[in-house]
Order: C-alpha cells, then structure tokens, then sequence
C-alpha cells in the first residue's frame, strides 16, 4: 500500500508528511501530472542539498541496471513501465534525463527540528516500510 492512501494514519497523529524530489520544480510538476494528485507536498531540491545532508547514496549504474536485468529474466520484475501512457512517458523522460541512480531516505523529525529516526535506501525496493516509520513515530511522540 501506498504513503498517500495510508496519510489519514499521519494526519491522526498530526504528523506533517513532506516529499523531496532530487529534481526542479517543473519536473515535479510533470510527475504531479501524470502521478498525482497527493495529499501532500512534494518539493524540488535540483542541488541535492537535502540528499547529501541526509547520507543519501547513488547506487552504481552497474549494479542497478544488472539487478533489473535478472528480475526481467527471472520474470520477478514484470511491470517496468506503468501501463498508463502519460506515466509510461514520464518515466521514460525520467531515464534519460534524471539521476534514476540515487536512492532515498526516510527522516523523523522531532518538533524542534532535531533528527530522530532515519532509514536510508540501499537499493529501490529498500524503502522504510509505513508500518515501521508509523512505529518510530509512537515511540518518539
């Protein structure tokens, strides 16, 4: 399941959730466009400050490209491109024009601004599970 179909579980616990994107401002609305909408915000950081500040790491291309290969080949990766064809498009655009190589982070902030919990990706599929940053979120609260 999805962050924004689960947001009402923030909202109950009046957690402000913000996405950053390693991208500008118009490619965010592009993705907004084709994605959207979310309950939300979803800001542009095209430097990267937020993500070097965060420990964020790019995965070598390499390793990427050769992980998606096997899981073609396996038939454990069916679905690269959405079926949709304005989303198909983007993420299309996205590969030949974004770093699709760095990967994300998940950061709990306290109301002081202070970090408490935070859970960088390694890989794509290494995202902070909802139910674990939910978790994280009732233990510091």
């Amino acid at each position: 399941m999805q962050l924004r179909e689960r947001v009402e579980e923030f909202d109950r616990r009046d957690i402000q959730l913000v996405v950053i994107a390693p991208s500008k401002g118009s490619f965010v609305s592009q993705f907004l466009e084709a994605f959207g909408p979310f309950p939300f915000t979803i800001y542009g950081d095209p430097s990267r400050e937020g993500y070097k500040q965060a420990g964020t790491i790019t995965v070598p291309k390499l390793k990427l490209l050769s992980k998606v290969l096997f899981g073609v080949i396996t038939r454990k990766v069916r679905n690269i491109f959405p079926d949709e064809q304005g989303q198909k498009k983007f993420v299309q655009k996205s590969m030949k024009t974004q770093d699709v190589f760095i990967q994300g982070a998940t950061l709990l902030y306290n109301e002081k601004g202070k970090v408490v919990w935070k859970h960088v990706d390694q890989l794509p599929e290494d995202h902070a599970s909802i139910d674990d940053l939910l978790n994280k979120i009732d233990l510091n609260l």
